[in-house]
């Protein structure tokens, strides 16, 4: 295990150092959310672009820790280009991972139990269960791309 834990280490450094999707996009027409978290100072702004039902393009701006950052770059690579439906189920699939405990990550036949080898390389973030406290800088980014997705539908 300690491999594919050396392996998630450096996939969450490498979104943390080089962050894919930073940057603005104009809005309008793009739609803007900011998220914080105050436990810890992590702030994000997502920026989205949806035309016919799909995040044709997502930006993002923001400081805080490792955790929080690599999380929305990983978000940002998972959504780009997917409908939203789509989108809106890898938030769930991704809110469910940070809710499960440690011994329930494995592959299972109960459908509450995410199978983390068909979240690519969002998996890498599954060890943040262990650190409960984290849990909030990992979903920071998600929650804002969820408020941003019910002003896009509202």
């Amino acid at each position: 295990m300690s491999n594919l834990e050396d392996l998630y280490r450096e996939v969450i450094l490498d979104h943390y150092r080089s962050p894919r999707n930073r940057g603005e996009l104009a809005t309008p027409p793009a739609i803007r959310v900011e998220g914080f978290n105050p436990l810890c100072g992590d702030e994000i702004v997502v920026y989205l672009m949806v035309e016919d039902g799909v995040l044709t393009n997502i930006k993002l701006t923001g400081h805080g820790c490792s955790i929080s950052q690599s999380s929305s770059s990983l978000m940002s690579a998972a959504v780009k280009g997917k409908t939203l439906t789509q989108v809106r189920d890898t938030i769930i699939k991704f809110k469910q991972l940070m809710t499960v405990h440690e011994t329930s990550l494995e592959s299972s036949p109960n459908p509450e139990v995410v199978d983390v080898r068909t979240l690519g390389e969002l998996a890498a973030l599954q060890g943040v269960v262990k650190f409960p406290v984290r849990i909030k800088c990992a979903t920071l980014a998600w929650n804002t791309l969820s408020q941003a997705l019910d002003e896009v539908s509202g």
